[in-house]
């Protein structure tokens, strides 16, 4: 048996491209029956905003602290802006995204990317140097020889 063959004759790495292939349709199986569910909830326990066409009244902006604990729409940003709903005129919160928050994010983003490429860039470089100087010393050795 091939180095690196499974009992199958399978390489190991084509074995576990399968398992984790068979994982995953397991695992969105198991899931659909909870999509369909989420799909026969009424429209009544949406937020209006969902359903309707909406206004928005009070802009973008940071939870207080008060907010932040009564208000669940601050948990997933720590942002929220009023809304008022055209048809029921309902006034809600809603979960919002800021423009300063985005900009930082970005650059964070930005920041991480410059240090892998500068990490990888210093790899690449060391590695080259390490295969010169074993060609230098192959050309070396070949010269020796002569």
């Amino acid at each position: 048996m091939p180095a690196g063959a499974g009992r199958h004759g399978l390489p190991q790495g084509r074995r576990l491209c399968w398992l984790l292939c068979a994982f995953t349709l397991k695992l969105c199986q198991a899931e659909a029956p909870v999509q369909e569910e989420k799909l026969s909830v009424s429209t009544s326990n949406l937020p209006c905003w969902l359903v309707e066409e909406f206004v928005v009244s009070e802009e973008c902006s940071r939870c207080s602290s008060f907010q932040a604990k009564t208000t669940p729409e601050c948990g997933p940003t720590g942002y929220v802006e009023k809304i008022t709903c055209s048809s029921s005129k309902r006034n809600e919160f809603k979960s919002c995204r800021s423009a300063l928050m985005e900009q930082r994010l970005f650059w964070k983003f930005e920041g991480a990317v410059v240090c892998v490429a500068l990490i990888f860039a210093c790899l690449v470089i060391l590695r080259q140097r390490q295969l010169d100087r074993k060609a230098l010393e192959k050309v070396r050795k070949q010269i020796e020889s002569i």
